[in-house]
């Protein structure tokens, strides 16, 4: 099991907030995702992905009500839950938004599927707040492949 990290970069700056109930529109995560210059997708399928999702977390601008940051939580509810769309704004905050993401999805994880083995699929540009958070980089040389479906 990987271990709890609770830093400084696991807490919002001043400002943003975390939403856990209402999922963002297919639209706003796809502002975000090419935002991050990152894969978008087609509003219809993205819709029945954040529907089916065991859970959805964002973070918002508290002013604006922008989304600044997204992950979603898939599971078997046995023994695995998959982390996607890891996403977060690429400004002054962006690793400490991956922090806190990663570190409240794990916490959501543990706390409703414990046990499960958890795998992402996350843009390099997280990979220090990844490895923060206890993940390994393809354990013992292991390499995910990915399909595109369309």
């Amino acid at each position: 099991m990987l271990p709890f990290q609770d830093s400084k970069l696991s807490k919002l700056p001043v400002g943003f907030h975390l939403e856990f109930n209402e999922t963002p529109t297919p639209q706003g995560l796809n502002k975000l995702l090419s935002r991050c210059s990152l894969e978008t997708h087609p509003v219809r399928k993205l819709s029945k992905a954040l529907d089916n999702s065991f859970y959805n977390i964002s973070i918002i601008e508290d002013k604006t009500g922008i989304l600044f940051g997204f992950v979603r939580i898939t599971t078997d509810k046995g023994l695995n839950a998959n982390l996607w769309d890891l996403a977060a704004d690429p400004g002054k905050y962006q690793t400490q938004f991956f922090s806190v993401l990663v570190n409240r999805a794990l916490a959501i994880i543990r706390r409703n599927l414990p046990g499960c083995s958890v795998s992402l699929a996350a843009p390099l540009i997280a990979s220090k707040a990844l490895q923060q958070q206890g993940f390994l980089i393809d354990p013992n040389g292991i390499r995910v492949m990915g399909y595109t479906i369309r």
